[in-house]
């Protein structure tokens, strides 16, 4: 039926437009101009005809005033875009609920996790599959496609990259580590911890891995090669030179470490991987009640003159972030290599940094750290009963976090989202995200095996 056709075209141009809706193009006048992909034309030719919104052909070149003019109305019309569809789609689905069959079940499961439209050999097959029961079976045949590894995970992973959590980056280090993780099956909660590396394959003529340079991912992706086939397995240690101790999963990517690593004084990668791997922001995990002791020398115990700004706001992200951040002690992003130092024994100068502004604060002096949230309020993070709770360096650290129940259930979400094209919403909802993490550890942390369930969750009835 074509109302069924629009349901789904109108589902998967949703997801388009929210999450994969940009290309960057340079024109002829030196500017980075986004356009959407050619499914949004698609889209936005498809159900509004008569519609002619700024939408940009791989053609189009704009002058410098055209850039400044269209420019700060872009986000209001994407989003008039979006509402519309949406409407439709919830239009559409009040009259399809009733005969969605296997078929329209497939075409929904493929658009959602590829993101495009299966070839009738594949939809035939995941039909074939819906119709005898075996769901997942059908939902692995869409994660065969080469774009639910060159779209819709790196679009997924591309945010965790950088501090302004956007997916205009080029494929990097980390993002394709993250991928070839999740082809493989690598257990995911080695994210944080492994000593594991994806490059491109030796025969492709690529230009070679480096430590100082993103050439080689960027050629990974400006050439198209299929990432199902083009990425293998390698380690830090034999590529970087990292020591195999100090290397901590895309923690110590060369790409996290130019966004996290880089000046400052080393919070930027803790407060990242919280938000990215966590799901939590510090002002949610923030306690007062915890000793300041190990708070360093650089945040003030009166700020403005007034110890309690210090004492009911300061010290509740302090308390706990301090005593973890220890862990990177020995790393830093060298600007002028283009590259992650590793100083094992001597700890980043940078941990001195404003060490007058209280001098009785605590100076680091080593890679030592402590989880002080494994008591107090933050208990609720669900830390592994099994692991010290304590350490040396990275590695550790980021098994402390893998091994959380948080971080399970922060996987799960994000593949909820991206899958499911919305947050949880209800008690429904909430339940699936329980179950789908526990089947996700239950996997041995298979990050397809969430796809998997969100995808049979969301497919429709």
């Amino acid at each position: 039926m074509q109302v069924n056709n629009c349901v789904t075209d109108a589902e998967t141009h949703i997801g388009f437009l929210r999450y994969k809706a940009f290309t960057r193009q340079t024109t002829s006048h030196g500017f980075s101009v986004p356009r959407p992909v050619s499914l949004v034309n698609v889209a936005v030719k498809r159900h509004y005809p008569a519609l002619n919104p700024p939408i940009y052909s791989p053609a189009a070149s704009l002058t410098a005033s055209e850039w400044s003019t269209e420019m700060p109305f872009w986000p209001s019309r994407i989003d008039s875009i979006v509402k519309r569809v949406t409407a439709l789609a919830a239009i559409a689905a009040f009259a399809v609920a009733a005969e969605a069959g296997p078929r329209e079940q497939a075409k929904r499961m493929h658009d959602r996790i590829a993101g495009v439209p299966p070839a009738d050999t594949v939809l035939n097959a995941m039909e074939t599959e819906i119709a005898a029961g075996r769901i997942q079976a059908a939902a692995l045949l869409a994660m065969d496609h080469p774009a639910f590894y060159a779209v819709t995970l790196k679009n997924l992973v591309a945010p965790w990259t950088n501090r302004d959590q956007t997916v205009f980056v080029p494929l990097n280090d980390y993002t394709a580590t993250v991928i070839g993780m999740v082809r493989d099956d690598v257990p995911f909660n080695e994210l944080l911890s492994g000593d594991i590396l994806y490059v491109g394959n030796a025969g492709l003529g690529l230009p070679g891995v480096s430590a100082t340079s993103n050439t080689h991912y960027e050629q990974i992706e400006t050439r198209g090669i299929d990432l199902r086939t083009g990425l293998v397995r390698t380690t830090q240690s034999g590529v970087y030179g990292t020591p195999p101790a100090a290397t901590a999963g895309v923690m110590t990517s060369r790409a996290a470490a130019q966004a996290f690593f880089v000046a400052g004084t080393n919070r930027a990668m803790f407060r990242f991987t919280m938000l990215n791997h966590m799901c939590r922001d510090l002002e949610e995990v923030q306690d007062t009640s915890l000793p300041p002791d190990l708070i360093r020398q650089d945040v003030s115990r009166s700020p403005g003159g007034d110890a309690r700004l210090f004492l009911n706001g300061c010290v509740g992200c302090h308390t706990g972030m301090d005593p973890m951040t220890q862990a990177f002690a020995y790393y830093t992003y060298d600007e002028a290599q283009g590259r992650l130092v590793y100083t094992g024994g001597a700890v980043q100068p940078k941990y001195f940094n404003n060490d007058t502004t209280f001098a009785f604060g605590f100076r680091t002096p080593d890679d030592r750290w402590e989880n002080r949230w494994r008591r107090g309020q933050n208990t609720l993070l669900g830390w592994d009963p099994a692991l010290p709770g304590s350490g040396s360096g990275a590695k550790s650290l980021g098994q402390e976090f893998g091994n959380s129940d948080a971080f399970a259930t922060c996987q799960v979400e994000k593949v909820f989202r991206t899958v499911c094209l919305r947050t949880p919403t209800d008690t429904a909802d909430r339940n699936q995200i329980g179950s789908m993490t526990s089947s996700f550890r239950a996997s041995g942390y298979r990050l397809k095996q969430a796809f998997a369930d969100a995808a049979t969750y969301c497919m429709g009835d």
